[in-house]
C-alpha cells in the first residue's frame, strides 16, 4: 500500500506540474521506495529529514519541468524544561512518549534530536501549533515550547571516531569494529533485517561498503564508515568509523 501510495505521489507531481510530498517515512518505508523500480515512478524523488544525517525522512517528487526553490514542509518544535534546576534527565522514548500520547500520528514526526536540555522535534507545519498548545509535561517536568523554521537549526550530529583494522570492508566487519560482540550475534542482526545501509535493508554479511555509507542498526545506533586509510603488512585494511551518541 504504501508503495502505491508513493507511485500515486509521483504520477500527482507528473500531471500537475508541481513537487509533491510524503510523510515522514522510517527505514523500512524508506527501503520500500528505494527497492521500488525506477520506471515505476513518473517523476524523480529526492528525500530529506530535516538535517544532513537524518534517520526519518520526507520524499519529494519533482517533476522534470522544476527550475524553482522548493521547500519541504517541516517546522521544528523546540522542547525545554520551564525550570532547568528541577527537570530530569528525559530521554528519546520520553519525548516520542509525551508527543504520541497527544494523539499524534508517528508519520507527521520525524527525528527527535536530544541537544543537551532540550528537544528538537521536526514535524509538519500542520501540528506544530497543535505541540506548543498541549505538550506542557513529560513525565515529572512541566517544559515550554516554541516552533522554529527548520533553516534556523543549525545542528551537527555528536559522534565519537573509531580508528582500527579490518580484513575486508564487508558490513560484518566494519560493524563487529563499532559494537565488539561475537560475529554470530552481529550475524543475527542482520540476518533479522535489523541493519540498514543508506536506508536500504540490507540482509547480507558480505556487502561491500562505500567510504561516507551510513550504516543504521535497529537497538544499536548508527554509524558511518568513512574512509581506509592504509593497508598492513598482513594485508588488513586500516579504518575509521564514525560512532554517533
Amino acid at each position: 500500500m504504501l508503495r502505491k501510495r508513493l507511485v500515486d505521489l509521483s504520477n500527482q507531481a507528473y500531471q500537475r506540474d508541481i513537487v509533491m510530498f510524503s510523510d515522514f517515512l522510517n527505514l523500512n518505508e524508506l527501503n520500500i521506495l528505494h527497492t521500488t523500480p525506477k520506471d515505476q515512478f513518473s517523476t524523480r524523488y529526492e528525500t530529506f529529514g530535516g538535517y544532513d544525517t537524518a534517520e526519518r525522512q520526507m520524499v519529494a517528487f519533482l517533476p522534470d519541468a522544476l527550475c524553482y526553490d522548493y521547500f519541504y514542509p517541516m517546522k521544528t518544535v523546540i522542547i525545554e524544561p520551564l525550570n532547568a534546576k528541577f527537570s530530569e534527565t528525559l530521554s528519546h522514548r520520553d519525548y516520542l512518549g509525551s508527543l504520541m500520547n497527544l494523539g499524534i500520528e508517528r508519520s507527521r514526526m520525524g527525528d527527535i534530536i536530544i541537544d543537551g536540555m532540550k528537544a528538537i522535534v521536526f514535524v509538519k507545519p500542520e501540528i506544530a501549533d497543535f505541540i506548543t498548545e498541549n505538550l506542557t509535561r513529560i513525565r515529572h517536568t512541566t517544559v515550554k515550547t516554541s516552533i522554529q523554521e527548520v533553516t534556523e537549526i543549525s545542528y551537527e550530529a555528536k559522534y565519537e571516531q573509531i580508528k582500527g583494522t579490518v580484513a575486508s570492508i564487508r558490513l560484518d566487519t566494519v560493524l563487529s569494529l563499532a559494537y565488539p560482540m561475537s560475529r554470530s550475534k552481529l550475524t543475527a542482526y542482520i540476518e533479522a533485517g535489523k541493519v540498514f545501509v543508506n536506508g536500504k535493508l540490507i540482509t547480507s554479511n558480505g556487502y561491500h561498503l562505500k567510504e561516507g555509507d551510513f550504516i543504521s542498526v535497529r537497538g544499536l545506533g548508527r554509524i558511518m564508515y568513512e574512509e581506509t586509510l592504509a593497508m598492513t603488512k598482513k594485508n588488513r585494511c586500516m579504518v575509521t568509523v564514525r560512532k554517533f551518541i
